[in-house]
């Protein structure tokens, strides 16, 4: 692969669970780091380094004003599907597994077997919890809403703390459609 020089857009926010960074790319929203920019600089250069790309921070709190109101706004149990063009870097495996994430349900959980077997892969379980735990946009793939087969909450990159503060907020405001 070659190194091409990429703009990478920042912008740092408060939410319920402590400050994030949302890094994006002109094609669409690449990372969403819990804490500061300062605290994730040295994993954003070391997966800038995995991924062959080479950039230059800006902060663009204009650019990524549409994240941060949709991001605010499912924090406020405003939102339940998110509508933000991504830019996910990761193996055809990992993309194929944050691909499934997206289908599940606002307000729902399913299983890393359910996960697995949603993909075509259904002895593949440690490696979509593998995928799972590397996704790089927390939230808007909603890797929170998976759990163990006995729907104990188990693993979130964020900490179990950040998984049930999320789970918790799509409880209190799941509306289900009327059929």
């Amino acid at each position: 692969m070659c190194n091409i020089k990429t703009l990478f857009s920042y912008e740092e926010m408060d939410s319920p669970m402590g400050p994030l960074t949302v890094i994006a790319t002109q094609n669409g929203v690449c990372r969403i780091d819990f804490g500061s920019l300062e605290e994730n600089l040295p994993s954003l250069q070391s997966w800038m380094s995995k991924h062959y790309l080479k950039g230059e921070l800006i902060h663009s709190p204009e650019k990524l004003k549409p994240v941060v109101d949709q991001l605010a706004s499912y924090f406020s149990g405003n939102l339940q599907q998110f509508t933000i063009p991504l830019d996910l870097y990761g193996t055809p495996f990992q993309i194929k597994v944050w691909e499934e994430l997206k289908g599940i349900p606002y307000g729902a959980t399913c299983s890393y077997k359910d996960i697995a077997q949603g993909i075509g892969a259904p002895k593949a379980v440690r490696a979509v919890g593998s995928a799972n735990n590397k996704n790089p946009v927390p939230i808007i793939i909603p890797c929170h809403r998976v759990v163990g087969s006995n729907g104990a909450l188990v693993g979130y990159g964020g900490g179990l703390d950040k998984k049930e503060l999320l789970l918790n907020i799509e409880l209190q405001n799941f509306i289900p459609k009327s059929s």
